[in-house]
């Protein structure tokens, strides 16, 4: 028997991970990736520097014309993607810039997940359609100035008056909430944690920006202030109560960070291996260097095997076998082997690695954000921690 031809090594892909997926799941890959190519690289050094995301409105409507929004979620003109693609769609965003991926997935995974999920038919039909066609833009309120990574103790809160509920409180942090239409916010009441949808010019509600961020810059970030907001009986989520509504959308959310983070990852890595191959020293390329070439061998290792997680779990996702856990196993390395892999490029680019010329500190102080949003280190540790050992150890 004849030996038989190995395809050849793909520097790109060397794992052959895109032996994974099928026809449709490229192509859904080659859109998303020619999009930021085409409308996001040419001007985000700039916004980035600006600390301003001047054309949201008009990305959010294309995006939406591409299905990007509430990617994952059936019906309601929802694209009905596998959770793969959504991840893939979320890894060509973010390998263009977090802000740009935290835009779809504060829009799909936490503000639209939370309708699909957990509200009232007439919330979906009201809602759902023109968020995913990228016409209103939305928001999710969970954290507080106080209380992050324990919601529990959120002091927001909505009582009873009459028919009616009346929520009085802040949230902190909160992606897209200036340019919002809608807000999904979540609150203490005497039945315990709901989330309520509202309309962002409901009376008393206001989203000032939050400015003079070293991080994120290409992205929307507020303040939610609601004073006295009134709603109508209808405004609650009948679906969630308690902490499992908002934890059940975090954890949609995290998922597609998994994949994200990889996508700046290998940006800065693919950025290395160019910088490498044409900067010269000591009468060669750099990249010829041993030293060098072993920094780039360790970032290709944790990149790709990055990848491999996000597609496992995205796998188990389509197939109604992700946990929780798992997701936070994902979170906790992706998040934390991108930053070190942009931390070790910015090192091979010397002080050109901290330059907008390159792309590599933006995206190295953009993970530095996405490390502890949705969940910090410490706090999926913990998870993990309970998971294996059985001992709750938060408190």
């Amino acid at each position: 028997m004849s030996a038989r031809t190995l395809p050849p090594f793909d520097p790109r892909d060397p794992l052959g991970l895109d032996d994974l997926l099928d026809d449709e799941d490229l192509a859904l890959r080659a859109t998303v990736r020619q999009w930021a190519d085409d409308r996001v690289l040419p001007d985000i050094a700039d916004w980035y520097e600006r600390g301003a995301l001047p054309a949201i409105r008009e990305l959010a409507r294309e995006l939406g014309s591409m299905g990007a929004l509430g990617m994952s979620l059936q019906g309601y003109g929802c694209a009905g993607a596998s959770a793969v693609q959504y991840g893939l769609a979320c890894l060509e965003l973010e390998a263009a810039d977090s802000g740009i991926r935290s835009l779809v997935s504060v829009q799909g995974s936490l503000a639209m997940y939370s309708i699909h999920s957990y509200g009232s038919e007439e919330q979906k039909q009201q809602w759902l359609p023109p968020m995913a066609a990228g016409e209103v833009i939305g928001c999710f309120g969970l954290t507080e100035p106080d209380h992050g990574s324990d919601p529990a103790g959120m002091r927001t809160y909505a009582k009873r008056d009459g028919s009616d509920w009346v929520l009085t409180g802040r949230k902190m942090w909160i992606t897209n909430g200036s340019v919002a239409g809608v807000a999904v916010v979540w609150a203490r009441t005497d039945e315990g944690i709901r989330g309520f949808v509202v309309p962002t010019d409901a009376p008393g509600f206001s989203a000032p920006e939050i400015k003079h961020k070293w991080s994120l810059r290409a992205s929307v970030t507020s303040e939610l202030v609601l004073d006295d907001v009134r709603l109508p009986a209808d405004a609650v989520l009948p679906g969630a109560t308690g902490l499992r509504g908002p934890l059940g959308a975090l954890s949609h959310a995290r998922y597609g960070i998994v994949w994200g983070a990889m996508g700046a990852a290998r940006t800065c890595f693919e950025t290395a291996v160019e910088y490498a191959k044409a900067r010269e020293q000591f009468g060669k390329p750099i990249g010829g260097f041993q030293l060098t070439q072993a920094k780039l061998a360790d970032m290709a290792v944790e990149l790709h095997k990055g990848i491999l997680l996000a597609h496992h779990l995205g796998r188990r996702m389509d197939a109604g076998r992700l946990r929780p856990e798992q997701v936070s196993f994902g979170k906790l390395n992706n998040v934390r082997e991108a930053i070190e892999i942009c931390r070790t490029a910015r090192t091979i680019l010397g002080a050109n690695g901290i330059s907008l010329e390159y792309p590599v500190m933006r995206h190295a102080t953009n993970l530095e954000s996405v490390l502890t949003y949705e969940g910090t280190v410490e706090m999926h540790q913990l998870v993990l921690g309970k998971a294996l050992t059985g001992i709750e150890a938060f408190r």
